[in-house]
């Protein structure tokens, strides 16, 4: 009996030489891999405002789209960076591998555990903003909203136990009709302001925002920075599951990298510019995406398909740390420093134990902070820049140590 509900909720068993068909291409494997990163920009922007607006008031709009400029170069950094990480350990593992094999292992296992708290907090954080999107399509559900959050997480939890491959096509199709939509309403929004005057909806600056009298200074910038951050959340997850891709692994994993960046770029820099020009003011219960959708569509059939794809992208966000986090912690384990159970592949091939102590930990996260996402947010800072810094300082010293065909110039970039 229990082997029959086991097959029917995750499929037959397969066997261990089945892995390599469980295995994706850049097609499948960008939205299972970098849905985080993709679906930040529904939120990055705005959490940029949050951080400006009850300071500075209007001018908030001059400054957040300076800030978005310094996330876009960083992204592009990032981006190279990791590229030239997936070259140097094609086997996967990312930062905890760089910072273990060329600075201590100290180092690497500072980096597991920051990113393994910022995998749990990406679900955490990914399904509290899709629940803020369907809430603020729905509004009647907002105080079902800890409910909404929990149900999805374990939608993505039985998902994921179903396997690799099938998870990956069950989450990619919300991913592209997410961008699709989202390039919609920024080529729109562009062409309606060309075309005829901006006009703010309901949500107004004299109404709303003050003009602000206090001063710009550069804790607030920093405050504003690393917050819109959140939209590089999620990159080291291709560089962390590079096994995960068909061969040649390493080559499908950097041709991922150049189309998640032209992804986020696109589509961050048009929101963050969309958010400019009308004047969106984030607020708890409708979120700028919404707000957006609004003024550019109306309250109309478009406005909900992008709340829709907006509400399912971001919590199918919450994928990229399903399939970053159990390939992270079966490489700690394997080394000894978790425990041995989190390295072993369980009924349909993937790290089940991994999956589940990932949905455990998030759905706990949750509850305590009742699905807010401002109060989550600023626990992902510490953790995202310690595995880029560590990971970077640890590629350094892999280059003056081996000195590799190059090496001048990879550091010179």
């Amino acid at each position: 009996m229990r082997k029959t509900l086991k097959s029917l909720f995750l499929g037959e068993k397969l066997a261990s030489s089945q892995l390599t068909g469980e295995k994706f291409n850049v097609f499948w494997g960008l939205p299972m891999l970098a849905s985080d990163a993709i679906s930040s920009v529904a939120y990055a922007s705005e959490e940029i405002l949050w951080a400006f607006i009850p300071v500075i008031g209007v001018a908030s709009y001059f400054w957040m789209t300076k800030v978005a400029g310094a996330i876009i170069v960083l992204l592009i950094i990032l981006t190279i960076s990791y590229r030239q990480i997936v070259d140097a350990y094609p086997c996967g593992g990312g930062a905890y591998i760089v910072a273990k094999d060329n600075l201590r292992v100290i180092f690497g296992l500072i980096v597991g555990a920051s990113l393994s708290v910022d995998y749990i907090l990406t679900v955490a954080v990914s399904i509290s903003v899709g629940t803020a999107a369907i809430t603020s399509a729905f509004p009647l559900l907002y105080t079902h909203k800890v409910a909404i959050a929990i149900i999805i997480i374990l939608f993505m939890t039985v998902g994921n136990l179903r396997g690799v491959k099938e998870s990956s096509k069950l989450f990619s199709i919300p991913t592209y009709a997410f961008l699709f939509s989202i390039v919609v309403l920024i080529a729109v929004g562009i062409w309606k302001s060309l075309n005829e005057a901006v006009h703010p909806g309901p949500v107004t600056i004299a109404s709303h925002v003050s003009f602000g009298t206090q001063a710009v200074t550069l804790f607030l910038i920093l405050k504003a920075f690393s917050s819109g951050c959140a939209a590089v959340t999620g990159v080291e997850v291709i560089c962390d599951a590079v096994p995960n891709f068909k061969e040649p692994s390493a080559k499908n994993a950097k041709r991922a990298y150049v189309l998640l960046a032209g992804a986020v770029l696109i589509t961050f820099g048009g929101i963050t510019y969309l958010a400019e020009l009308y004047r969106a003011v984030p607020n708890e219960h409708q979120t700028v995406i919404a707000q957006l959708a609004t003024l550019i569509f109306g309250p109309g059939l478009m406005f909900y398909f992008i709340q829709i794809t907006t509400a399912i992208i971001l919590a199918m966000a919450a994928n990229t740390a399903f399939a970053g986090f159990p390939t992270l912690i079966s490489i700690i384990s394997r080394d000894g420093y978790a425990p041995r159970q989190l390295a072993s592949r369980g009924h349909r091939l993937n790290y089940s134990n991994g999956i589940l102590l990932l949905a455990l930990a998030a759905a706990l996260l949750v509850v305590i902070f009742q699905s807010d996402t401002h109060a989550l947010i600023p626990l992902y800072a510490i953790g995202v820049f310690t595995s880029f810094t560590l990971a970077q300082a640890g590629m350094f010293i892999r280059w003056k140590t081996l000195k590799p065909k190059g090496w001048h110039y990879t550091i010179r970039l």
